[in-house]
């Protein structure tokens, strides 16, 4: 797969490649770009038996700050929002364990993509 080119696709392309790495590393799809008023989540997975909501952040460079410092107090509580939101519709989740990760991604000096994932990035209050 091409690196990211055009600024209108990057968002869905750095999407679809960290759902095929997260699939990769054992973890299974729920539920892609998750919307509601409350906020978006990129990606909802299960590992094992916990609920993962996901943020994807993909890094042109580094000197902008890693995925981790782009993930600021107002987008963490957007994200635990969807979250509340997400498990409001699907009470066949409630009983799951949740957790909340960033995957970011950026390319490297041979333009392939390298990816740092942050299991349990923040928490919910």
């Amino acid at each position: 797969m091409p690196l990211l080119r055009s600024k209108k696709n990057t968002g869905r392309d750095a999407e679809k490649r960290a759902a095929k790495w997260l699939t990769g590393q054992g973890l299974s799809i729920v539920e892609r770009n998750f919307h509601c008023r409350q906020g978006e989540i990129d990606l909802i997975l299960l590992d094992q038996e916990t609920l993962v909501f996901t943020e994807v952040r993909w890094r042109k460079h580094q000197s902008y700050g890693g995925a981790l410092a782009s993930v600021d107090q107002h987008k963490q509580r957007r994200l635990i929002n969807a979250a509340q939101h997400f498990l409001a519709r699907h009470p066949e989740h409630h009983h799951r364990p949740c957790r909340f990760d960033v995957l970011g991604m950026e390319p490297d000096s041979q333009q392939a993509v390298l990816y740092q994932w942050i299991q349990n990035a923040f928490y919910s209050e």
